[in-house]
């Protein structure tokens, strides 16, 4: 439907949804007009249109091609290639090979997540105050936050932001394989038991040894440490390059396009006062609740697997594969997904894929072997790509009801997603430097090639009870979540019409001016 068409009857002005959608559809917008505050009801009066003529080039619909969402999602791939390699890989580097004590690592885990949240408002903040480039106002600046809250635009219609969102969470999570694939692959050889005599070479066990079997193992064991790290600067080195390839494609080949069709306003609404109306918005702050402890308990789960593998059920042969098998599940699960949640709606496939990790982790703790482990690998496959697809659907249905609620407030996008990365990383952070302190206390041995009975019931909980508890705790926040199907079908048809209204106010103006 173009755009005469949607204002070409002065006497209904809603007419052009009521043509394009069911009876019911067209009475929940009826409903939502007639919340309009008087205001807009002022305005409306006067932007009742006079005649039907529209700019030809003006659609409400911006339809995206396959090569620009392709283009869009390759951008998103190499941040999850890192934060694969960082998840999987970082805990177990800083114990084994840096061999720093837990409590370093643990601080270590903490800081570099607690500063990249506190970096994410602070990217907000700046991306708020930025002038509109010929580029665009998000392309200029650094990669995740401006990344992520490009989705809103990339096109108007909500059918076309959930396909790009589906093509972004398909590739990441493709990213997320390659990545563990490269990290886990390479540096698969400094973790295994070919390095490690029969007994822990660490100061309980010196007595039983020889000194000349010592200083043998100890050469052997240096050497051994030097490889280790060469292998990781080598992935380091790879995953760096695909950044560099991935963010070319992605400024290439995307066309950042603001949505010409939002009520505007003469004076942007200061940083401050935006926060304020985001953090009093009632579906931001239980979506962003509910999927914080969920991304904790997907936190837990990475950041601890190889250490359960290797320590906890002797799979430490096995660990990479059982990791891209986890992965290659959740890729090939997105359309899946996609498919499950345009046809039930999105928060019963959130209640759906994210629940369904639950027994598959606890199955893992309790029958420890290699079959049962693949078993959960692809299970629990499907449960990661909810967790990683959901939210970033869900969220652009969260602007948009924020967008009907503040009608005259506009620019806090990046507000939105900043405060999303902010809080889930601050929570990540804060969980991976417990759960390192939690292997401090259990008396975790930097270094040995076996680790005492505490350690490995320690690492047991933190892969099984530790996030059922998590997810459980976030779905009971995600009944709490006010957006259902009727509503967000309302907020689109709501939107529609205003974006209707505003071509018309612009052609009265181009009129009057050409008259």
């Amino acid at each position: 439907m173009d755009a005469g068409t949607a204002v070409a009857s002065s006497e209904k002005p809603e007419s052009s949804v009521a043509v394009s959608v069911p009876l019911a559809p067209a009475a929940m917008a009826k409903e939502e007009k007639a919340r309009v505050t008087s205001g807009d009801k002022l305005t409306m009066k006067h932007l009742e249109p006079a005649f039907t003529k529209v700019p030809p080039q003006t659609h409400l619909d911006q339809k995206l091609s396959v090569c620009s969402k392709l283009c869009f999602a390759i951008g998103g791939a190499p941040n999850q290639v890192a934060g694969s390699a960082t998840a999987f890989f970082l805990q177990i580097y800083l114990l084994d090979i840096a061999q720093i004590n837990p409590f370093q690592a643990s601080m270590v885990l903490f800081v570099s997540k607690a500063w990249g949240a506190v970096t994410d408002p602070i990217v907000g903040f700046f991306i708020t105050k930025s002038k509109w480039t010929k580029i665009g106002r998000l392309m200029p600046w650094c990669f995740h936050v401006p990344y992520s809250a490009l989705t809103m635009f990339l096109s108007t219609d909500q059918r076309e932001r959930d396909s790009a969102t589906a093509y972004r969470m398909t590739v990441e999570v493709l990213g997320t394989l390659v990545g563990a694939a490269i990290q886990g692959q390479i540096v698969a050889s400094a973790h295994t038991l070919k390095h490690c005599p029969h007994r822990n070479l660490t100061t309980g066990h010196l007595g039983n040894s020889s000194g000349t079997e010592i200083i043998r193992s100890l050469a052997l064991s240096q050497d051994f440490l030097s490889h280790a790290k060469e292998v990781y600067m080598i992935a380091a080195g790879v995953i760096g390059g695909l950044f560099l390839v991935c963010t070319v494609v992605m400024f290439l080949g995307v066309k950042e396009s603001d949505d010409p069709y939002a009520p505007k306003t003469d004076k942007a609404i200061p940083f401050h006062k935006g926060f304020i109306l985001v953090m009093k918005h009632g579906s931001y702050l239980s979506l962003t609740a509910a999927f914080l402890f969920i991304s904790v308990a997907i936190q837990l789960i990475q950041s601890n697997f190889v250490l359960f593998c290797t320590y906890a059920v002797e799979l430490r042969e096995h660990f990479q594969n059982i990791v891209l098998t986890i992965l290659m599940s959740a890729a090939v699960s997105i359309p899946f997904w996609q498919w499950f949640l345009e046809k039930f709606g999105k928060k019963t496939a959130a209640f759906c894929g994210i629940t369904w990790i639950m027994p598959f982790t606890v199955m893992l703790v309790f029958i420890p072997n290699l079959i049962v482990a693949y078993v959960v690998a692809v299970s629990s496959g499907f449960s990661v790509a909810a967790s990683l697809l959901l939210p970033w659907s869900m969220l652009p249905d969260v602007v948009d009801d924020f967008r009907l609620a503040n009608r005259n407030s506009k620019g806090h996008e990046a507000i939105f997603y900043s405060l999303y990365a902010f809080f889930t990383k601050f929570a990540a952070g804060i969980s991976l430097g417990v759960s390192t302190l939690c292997l401090q206390f259990a008396g975790y041995d930097t270094g040995a090639c076996r680790q005492p009975p505490p350690v490995v019931y320690t690492l047991k909980l933190l892969i099984g009870a530790a996030p059922v508890a998590c997810i459980t705790t976030g779905l009971m926040i995600l009944v709490l979540y006010p957006i259902s199907e009727d509503v967000r079908l309302r907020n689109k048809l709501a939107l529609e019409e205003l974006r209707s209204q505003s071509i018309t106010c612009k052609s009265l103006r181009a009129e009057l001016s050409s008259a």
